[in-house]
């Protein structure tokens, strides 16, 4: 068995298949070791997942939620800790109590299918598996929008990913685009210091009915998983849940940065053309428009539709019970990683279970 990715949902699978009696695998240059072992690879050079690369200012008392890792309680943080130093180094202990075959630094290239078994190429080597669980996240495949004139803009261009801090735009005029919920974050800190414009493709939606966020999950999960089942590609977070009227979306209302503009026509050398023909000066285009699911190395498998979804049941690809898919569809929080974890575990072990039954 592969695990491919050491985040939250990562670690929860790891978690579970130790817990079923699965032992450490080798490559397979070095021997497979059998059904019930497992690896997990991680192309990260240490624990924490994406919560290694969130920007410096996101603080423990900001940070949307971190659900406990599997029988491992979280300790007490200072809240104005970051995130990423404090979330990577619980990750840290929970890997060295759990004891996991974690390998690191290891990108996986690409997951193939020979005959009853899949092959995992890596930049390490390659595994051959009798199933893999994916739990690769989003981060490594940020949305890049293209624009016309992009490639004319002489200011500085990136992606929330690569954000550390407000200071770096200190007395500029940045332009944010993107209606999330890392963007109202962005928009209120980068107000402080600069001047700020915020362009979304469509109206952004705050929520003014109490949100409550258990009753908010659950609507939003039940949301997910119909499209996930009918095989639809699903969306961003906040087009299921809209926007929540946060102290930071406040003090950024009370600063006048989310007077919100349609998408500008075009990007020019030292600004952007506005819809009605108007010039606005920018510095800096900060897009925060948010990431899709990190799956490119799956694409030899044909899992994908017409439509560039992927149906699943559960956790698993339909019609392919080899693979499964965590921290995906509604399994991104970090709740629903850890059932997702288990979730996945359970079926792979019926499916080892009655393959064995099949083959005597």
């Amino acid at each position: 068995m592969v695990v491919i990715g050491a985040g939250q949902a990562g670690l929860s699978a790891g978690y579970h298949l130790k817990r079923r009696g699965f032992a450490g695998a080798l490559p397979v240059a070095a021997g497979t070791g059998g059904d019930r072992t497992f690896v997990v690879l991680d192309s990260g050079d240490g624990p924490g997942g994406a919560w290694r690369h969130r920007w410096e200012s996101l603080r423990m008392g900001t940070v949307n939620g971190i659900f406990d890792l599997p029988r491992f309680p979280r300790p007490a943080v200072d809240p104005s800790e970051p995130s990423r130093t404090a979330v990577p180094r619980y990750f840290a202990e929970f890997e060295r109590v759990a004891a996991l075959p974690i390998m690191r630094p290891v990108t996986v290239l690409a997951v193939r299918k020979t005959g009853f078994d899949l092959v995992v190429e890596t930049d390490r080597g390659e595994w051959v598996a009798r199933a893999v669980v994916n739990a690769t996240g989003t981060w490594g495949n940020p949305v890049l929008p293209h624009y016309p004139g992009q490639g004319s803009f002489a200011g500085r261009q990136l992606h929330t990913r690569d954000y550390v801090s407000a200071e770096e735009f200190s007395g500029l005029r940045v332009a944010v685009v993107g209606g999330g919920i890392s963007a109202v974050q962005l928009l209120e800190e980068i107000s402080r210091v600069a001047t700020t414009f915020w362009y979304t493709r469509r109206e952004p939606v705050f929520r003014e009915d109490g949100f409550e966020p258990e009753v908010a999950g659950r609507e939003t999960i039940a949301k997910v998983v119909a499209d996930v089942e009918a095989g639809r590609p699903t969306g961003s977070v906040v087009s299921y849940t809209g926007l929540a009227w946060t102290d930071y979306a406040l003090a950024a209302k009370r600063r006048g940065a989310l007077e919100r503009r349609p998408m500008f026509a075009r990007i020019e050398p030292h600004g952007v053309r506005e819809v009605d023909g108007s010039f606005t000066e920018v510095d800096v285009i900060l897009w925060a428009t948010g990431f899709k699911a990190a799956l490119g190395h799956l694409d030899p498998l044909g899992l994908r539709n017409e439509q560039g979804g992927i149906r699943m049941t559960g956790t698993q690809v339909a019609g392919e019970p080899r693979v499964h898919l965590i921290g995906f569809g509604p399994s991104q929080s970090t709740v629903g990683a850890n059932r997702a974890g288990r979730e996945a575990v359970g079926a792979l072990v019926k499916y080892l279970d009655s393959s064995m039954v099949t083959s005597v």
